[in-house]
């Protein structure tokens, strides 16, 4: 079995959403609804001082979601840990909606949780 990472950073978005713990925080309950995630517990979040963004942590079940937030650049670093295959989230057209985004890179991994060599090794 393997689960999925994505690492996404998003461009052009809304500094005052960037800078909004009620807009991150529907960030986040987006892709906990709409990929079936299970938090754990409560979202827990950090608000720099203007003209700074916001950090959030997320446990799940699953693994875990942060955001990293620069309303100074009009940009956010998000993380997805899932150990369980998730499928494709529309991360552009969700940040679009949420936040603002313009433009959005995502890098998805597939986490394996066997080293190769070992696999091979089986009989």
């Amino acid at each position: 079995m393997n689960g999925s990472e994505w690492v996404v950073e998003a461009y052009g978005c809304d500094p005052m959403r960037l800078a909004s713990l009620v807009a991150l925080r529907a960030v986040f309950d987006a892709a906990v609804d709409e990929l079936g995630l299970h938090p754990v517990g409560a979202a827990q979040w950090h608000q720099f001082p203007a003209p700074g963004g916001v950090t959030g942590l997320q446990m799940l079940s699953e693994s875990h979601l942060t955001v990293h937030t620069f309303p100074e650049h009009a940009s956010l670093c998000l993380n997805l840990f899932c150990c369980t295959p998730r499928p494709e989230w529309p991360w552009a057209d969700r940040l679009a909606a949420l936040v603002g985004a313009s433009a959005v890179m995502v890098r998805q991994l597939e986490r394996a949780y066997h080293h190769p060599l070992t696999v091979a090794a089986l009989p």
